[in-house]
Order: structure tokens, then sequence, then C-alpha cells
């Protein structure tokens, strides 16, 4: 499947909307993702290493916030010791799910994966072994983020795991400015102009809220988990790993 270069803010703009995940996005996303997360690949190869050693016979596993799929590729690229598992993968975009489901098909597997496009705090999370909010908690309203955890949590099984990556602001000034400075060398490093760099910046504005990883462990900790650390981090990106307590 082809996939357009990213050059949305390429231009300048008087008016600039806040960022939405319309077909324009989803025409160039990969492009997108590569160039402005770093570490992205690394989590999502790391998610199937994850999947490979968490996920349970008989069980879901949940891409919540699903976009094109990498992660759902990912999961079910480590399923194939398992057997009687199934991959269900949520996005509130019309345009991310319809690519989303081009892309799945396009690799063959056993694993039955179902989309769905709809609200991610709209499905009820059951029997899960292994869930995935990948960069998609961060575009949730905060009030709404300990409810979507609780109900992650309840769903998941005994030893079931949570993946939760995000992008993270930092309490002490002077390493949040380095962080942000070198995540801005980073996208000048792959091709984006100031001019990009700074409209994307305002149109994430109030789109895009992060928070410390403190402020996720310690609302992890009220959602029931009592296991939670984060292993990835480059930059103001990274990943949490949530761990259910077994009986």
């Amino acid at each position: 499947m082809m996939y357009n270069t990213d050059n949305i803010y390429s231009k300048a703009v008087k008016n600039i909307s806040g960022f939405t995940f319309d077909e324009q996005v989803a025409q160039v996303f990969p492009d997108m993702i590569k160039r402005s997360v770093p570490g992205y690949e690394k989590i999502i190869q790391t998610i199937a290493m994850i999947t490979k050693r968490c996920a349970l016979n008989n069980s879901n596993l949940y891409d919540l916030g699903c976009s094109l799929g990498a992660a759902t590729l990912s999961m079910r690229s480590a399923l194939k010791e398992t057997t009687g598992c199934q991959i269900i993968a949520v996005d509130n975009s019309t345009a991310m799910v319809k690519r989303c489901g081009e892309t799945i098909e396009a690799y063959r597997s056993e694993i039955p994966v179902q989309i769905i496009n709809d609200d991610i705090c709209n499905i009820q999370i059951e029997n899960a072994s292994v869930v995935v909010l990948n960069f998609t908690l961060q575009f949730l309203s905060t009030d709404k983020r300990l409810e979507l955890l609780s109900n992650i949590y309840q769903g998941l099984l005994p030893g079931g795991v949570l993946v939760l990556s995000e992008k993270f602001i930092f309490k002490d000034d002077v390493t949040h400015q380095l962080l942000i400075d070198l995540h801005l060398d980073f996208k000048r490093q792959h091709g984006y102009s100031d001019l990009e760099i700074s409209q994307k910046r305002s149109s994430l504005e109030n789109v895009l809220i992060a928070e410390t990883v403190t402020e996720h462990c310690q609302r992890l900790q009220k959602a029931g988990f009592k296991h939670n650390n984060l292993w990835f981090q480059c930059f103001n990106f990274g990943s949490i790993i949530s761990i259910k307590e077994k009986i």
C-alpha cells in the first residue's frame, strides 16, 4: 500500500485548525509518525515481544487507538504459538479505520482481527491478556483517562499487561526544555522545516495533552495496577508497562 510524504504543514496557513486524524493525515501517517516520534519503531517491535511472552490462549488482545494498525500487526505476528486469540482494534477516525482494514487485509494470517470504528471509551474490555494504548491516551481529555484505565484493568486477566506509550512532560524545567529541543532537532534531521514544526505544534495545542511519567503511574495505581514501570524512553516520548497481579 502506498503512502505519501507528510507535507501537510509545509505551506503557511493563516488560521490553523486543531489536529484531527482525517483522510489527509491517514494518507501520510506512516511518514508522519516515523519523522515525528523518536523510538516509535522500537516500541512497535517490542510490542511483539511483549505479546509473545504475555498473550494467553483463548484471550482477547486490544489495540485502542489503532490508527493504521501497526501495533495490531505487531501483536498478530507474535501469536503463532497461541490458540483461540483474537485482536480487537479500535479507532474513532473513519479514515484511519478504513485504511487499517486495508493494511490488515494485505497481510494474511489465521489470527482474526476485528476492527471497530468507535470511541475507545465505549469499548468494554473483556477477557484480555494484552492491551495497547500506543500514543492514544494523550488525545483523550484528562477527566476521561482514569475511567478508561479502570475499564482496561477490570477487563484484563490476572497477569495481563497494558502497554501505554505517550509523549511526556517533565517537572524540571531545564530537563524539559532540553528534551523538547532534542525532539525538535530530531524532526529537523528528518526533513521537517521550522515552519512545519511550528504549524504542527499550533495544531496540536489543546488537542494533545501530555503528562509526566509520575502522573501516569499514579493514575494507573488508582485504576488498580500495582506494577507500573517506564520500560522505554527517547527524549520526551516513551512507554510504560503495567501488569495486573496474578491471583
